[in-house]
Order: C-alpha cells, then sequence, then structure tokens
C-alpha cells in the first residue's frame, strides 16, 4: 500500500496562521457598548442627570430599589419599560447628537424625573 507523504505547511505559512488564530481568540466579536447605571430609589432617579457621550450607543441599566414597579419612560428617547422593585432593566439608546433627553417614571411622574444630557 502506497501512502501519500505527510501534508505539511511551509514555516511561514503555518507560523502566520498561528498568529491569526491567536488574534481570532484574542479579539472580541463585537465592542460591548459603555454601561451606565441609573437607580429608583424613594421614587427619584439617581443620578436627575447623566452625562453620556455623542454619537455613542450606550447601555442603561436601571436599578429599581424600591419594593413597587417604575416605568421608565422618554417620549425623546422613544423609550418605555417597565421595572418591577428590586429589578433591573437595560435599556440600549443612541447613538445620539448632543442634545439633552428627559425621562420620567410614567408611575410617580411628579417626583421620577431625570434627564441624559449627550455631549
Amino acid at each position: 500500500m502506497i501512502r501519500p507523504p505527510p501534508c505539511r505547511l511551509p514555516a511561514g505559512i503555518a507560523r502566520g496562521l498561528a498568529i491569526l488564530v491567536c488574534l481570532l481568540a484574542c479579539t472580541p466579536l463585537a465592542a460591548q457598548p459603555p454601561t451606565y447605571d441609573i437607580n429608583i430609589r424613594n421614587h427619584l432617579f439617581e443620578p436627575a442627570e447623566l452625562t453620556i457621550p455623542a454619537n455613542t450607543k450606550v447601555r442603561l441599566a436601571v436599578h429599581n430599589l424600591d419594593p413597587t414597579p417604575e416605568e421608565f419612560e422618554s417620549w425623546e428617547l422613544n423609550r418605555e419599560k417597565v421595572i418591577l422593585g428590586g429589578q433591573t432593566a437595560t435599556l440600549f439608546v443612541g447613538p445620539l447628537p448632543p442634545g439633552e433627553y428627559p425621562f420620567f417614571g410614567e408611575f410617580n411622574p411628579k417626583t421620577a424625573q431625570g434627564r441624559l444630557v449627550v455631549r
């Protein structure tokens, strides 16, 4: 029986493939957007004003520290999300042009007021 000769790559190609595999293993598939935290406590947003970068998609982690539900709502951001007491909701916003984008708690609109300042 005649066996084919072993398949061997030239050293330069093997080295290049090894480097490519290392680069692919070390590179995240997609960069994660920056995360900003907002707390709801005593029916207030903390911080009430949050500055985020312009033209960048961001992740808002809204933590409802109250025992009752609240609804994060913003007409300008086109976002609406009910957050149960003691729970966290994630919202993605942007990329946005510079400006101010108010938001409020629909269940406590007189106290739960806030705004994103985009710079």
